[in-house]
C-alpha cells in the first residue's frame, strides 16, 4: 500500500505540482472541493449552454479542461483537455456560429439538432462531472437535461423575442451566441 504521507512529504520536498487530486471524501486533498448540488449545477449549466449551440458547449469544455480550470487527469475525460479537441471543436463551434445565421439552418428542435444536443451535451456533463468528482453516468444525465432545457428554452425565447422586438433574427441569435459562449466560459472559469 502506498504510503500517503511519504508522498506528501515527497512532494513538498520536491516542490513539484502534482495535477491528480484524491477526490474520495475525507481524503485531505478532497476538502474544498465543491459539493454535490453544485457540481451538478455546473454539468446542467453546461447541458444549456450546449442546448443553446450545440457545439460551443463542447468548445467552451475542453478549453477549460485544457487551461487547468476541470481537471481530468486520470479519468476517461482526459482526450478533452487536448490541443487537439480543442481546435476541433473550436472550429466547428465557429462553423456553427456562422452556419445559424443563415436562412437555411434548420430549427434545433428538429431531429437531426436535437439529437446532436443531446449527445454533446451527455458529452460535457460526463467530463464536468467526472472533474467535480461525480460518476460519468450522472453527468451525462444531468447534461442532456440541460441541454434539452437549452434547446427548448433558448428556442421559444428566440422566436418570441424576435416577434415582440420587431428585430431581425440575426440580432437575437448574436445575442444568444454572447450568452451561449460567454455564459459558458464564466461558469465554468467558476468551476
Amino acid at each position: 500500500m502506498f504510503d500517503n504521507h511519504m508522498f506528501q512529504a515527497e512532494k513538498a520536498a520536491t516542490n513539484v505540482r502534482v495535477d491528480s487530486v484524491d477526490k474520495n471524501e475525507g481524503s485531505e486533498e478532497a476538502v474544498g472541493l465543491m459539493n454535490h448540488q453544485h457540481v451538478l449545477l455546473f454539468v446542467f449549466l453546461i447541458g444549456v449552454v450546449t442546448g443553446l449551440r450545440s457545439l460551443t458547449g463542447p468548445a467552451v469544455t475542453s478549453w477549460a479542461a485544457h487551461l487547468g480550470w476541470l481537471s481530468l487527469i486520470g479519468t476517461p475525460m482526459h482526450f478533452m483537455a487536448s490541443i487537439i479537441t480543442v481546435t476541433i471543436f473550436t472550429l466547428l463551434a465557429v462553423v456553427e456560429l456562422v452556419a445559424d445565421q443563415l436562412p437555411s439552418t434548420p430549427a434545433r428542435t428538429a431531429p437531426v439538432g436535437l439529437s446532436a444536443r443531446v449527445v454533446m451535451g451527455g458529452l460535457c456533463g460526463a467530463t464536468v462531472g467526472v472533474a467535480g468528482g461525480e460518476s460519468i453516468a450522472l453527468g451525462i444525465v444531468v447534461g442532456i437535461l440541460g441541454a434539452i432545457v437549452g434547446t427548448y428554452g433558448g428556442y421559444f425565447a428566440r422566436t418570441r423575442s424576435v416577434k415582440a422586438l420587431g428585430v431581425p433574427d440575426v440580432v437575437i441569435a448574436v445575442i444568444e451566441d454572447i450568452v451561449a459562449v460567454g455564459g459558458g466560459l464564466l461558469a465554468l472559469s467558476r468551476f
